[in-house]
């Protein structure tokens, strides 16, 4: 089984780094930080941008675990940035089979913004056929599925 990991926090080794350390334990795993790609916004094309490659370490994945920091309430903006950037090049429904982890790691989220995410996430992967397994927050204390949404994956 193939995992990715998907920091979208500016910071290669901050707490949403160490929440995904928490949650994947032992297991192998790739590293994507989006701060080391350009990623341009829904609609440009402009040089420089790496969305592709992004998109096809993505595909090669079998799960997914998308990490990010709570920001003004809701995800950071790489990530929101890489999630539109689906549209139009990913068909519907074409990434079936994958499943899908979201770490929303925060000083002191609220439930409401636990939700906000969890609900963007869950429509991204809708679209796209995917299967989310859940969400852990704040270092696996959630009271979401915390730290055993990958237990049954070897």
């Amino acid at each position: 089984m193939s995992i990715l990991f998907i920091n979208s926090s500016p910071n290669k080794d901050g707490n949403t780094v160490q929440l995904a350390r928490e949650l994947l334990g032992d297991k192998e795993y790739r590293q994507l930080n989006l701060v080391d790609y350009r990623i341009n916004a829904y609609g440009q094309d402009l040089p420089g941008d790496r969305f592709a490659e992004v998109l096809s370490e993505f595909k090669k994945a079998d799960v997914v675990v998308v990490g990010s920091p709570v920001y003004w309430y809701s995800l950071s903006g790489q990530l929101r940035t890489l999630l539109d950037r689906f549209y139009g090049p990913v068909e519907e429904g074409s990434l079936s089979g994958k499943d899908l982890v979201l770490l929303f790691q925060g000083h002191a989220p609220t439930q409401d913004m636990l939700d906000w995410g969890e609900y963007t996430m869950k429509g991204f992967c809708r679209l796209y056929g995917m299967r989310y397994l859940g969400m852990a927050a704040n270092r696996c204390r959630s009271q979401r599925t915390g730290c055993g949404a990958l237990s049954d994956h070897r």
